[in-house]
């Protein structure tokens, strides 16, 4: 099964400069003569944990599996290069499902210049957990990192928030060209990315700084999504408490001097809504201001793994 696997692979995968060697080798081997840095990231997902077959596709759960890692490296302002992809696979179709899942990553690999260049089969009889490993490269500006932000700073956020369970984090689209852009015309002092919940991401953020974080509530560009589900005979959350607490929305934090947030949050070529949402000021924790200009203390919440 695996030789099948790895013939059907270097049928289907386009050849690439940098790939040397590539899938059916003990390991792939890159051509890195552009000599900047190397980034990895590395992330997995589970049935039954982050997906279940009965509300996605193996394109979907592919398209994930690739996505969040690209999620990671825009959060960096990094180049992607390649990716290896290793599964383990439950019994039935293994073929199959391998197929599909490669189906769902190779659009979006080939978007952003992404070569699948090897990873690892297994077979059993458990449910299917896929990890993908990515490399990139630092592009000329230089990378984003969680520290680097000061008291002062506005906290800019792209796109809207929340509601992900209804189907975005099946499809989302990671906000690699948006960061790539916004690193090569603007200064950019700090970004993460939004997995685990704004509140929850943006305290990490926040502490990573010796900073406190001071939301604007109605300034937090909320989606239909969140909307549609705290309109539910079920809803137990508002839209904003969806917004704030809900997760894997991937998009970006950005901590950036005042006016150079005025110049990007008017800036119609970056091609996804920029909205100033608060400041980063002295202190700790999680803030968030009412409309009477009132400061009250917001709990982190959001996804932690192993608090089940």
């Amino acid at each position: 099964m695996e030789l099948e696997i790895v013939r059907w692979l270097r049928d289907r995968l386009p050849a690439s400069e940098r790939v040397t060697v590539g899938p059916g080798d003990d390991a792939a081997v890159l051509d890195w003569s552009c000599g900047s840095p190397v980034l990895v990231a590395c992330d997995t997902i589970v049935e039954g944990l982050d997906f279940t077959f009965d509300t996605s596709s193996p394109e979907q759960i592919g398209h994930k599996a690739l996505a969040i890692n690209l999620s990671d490296l825009a959060a960096m302002a990094a180049t992607p290069v390649c990716a290896t992809v290793s599964l383990v696979l439950p019994e039935g179709d293994p073929l199959g499902l391998c197929q599909r899942l490669i189906e769902g990553m190779l659009p979006l690999a080939q978007r952003y210049g992404v070569d699948l260049v090897g990873g690892d089969i297994s077979i059993w009889g458990g449910p299917l957990v896929a990890t993908v490993n990515l490399i990139g490269s630092q592009a000329p500006h230089g990378l984003w990192c969680r520290n680097g932000a000061s008291a002062g700073d506005a906290i800019l956020l792209t796109g809207e928030l929340g509601g992900s369970i209804l189907g975005h984090h099946l499809d989302f689209e990671p906000r690699v060209r948006e960061s790539l852009q916004l690193a090569a015309e603007y200064q950019i002092k700090s970004a993460i990315d939004i997995s685990d919940g704004l509140t929850l991401d943006l305290h990490r953020l926040a502490s990573e700084n010796g900073l406190r974080a001071i939301l604007d509530l109605q300034s937090i560009p909320i989606s239909a999504a969140a909307f549609k589900l705290a309109s539910g005979p079920a809803a137990r959350l508002t839209a904003l408490e969806h917004a704030l607490h809900d997760g894997e929305d991937f998009e970006l934090l950005l901590a950036v001097d005042a006016s150079e947030a005025t110049r990007i949050v008017s800036d119609p070529g970056i091609g996804v809504q920029i909205t100033a949402i608060g400041i980063l000021s002295e202190g700790s924790g999680v803030w968030s201001r009412n409309s009477a200009g009132l400061l009250e203390p917001l709990k982190p919440v959001g996804y932690i793994h192993g608090s089940a």
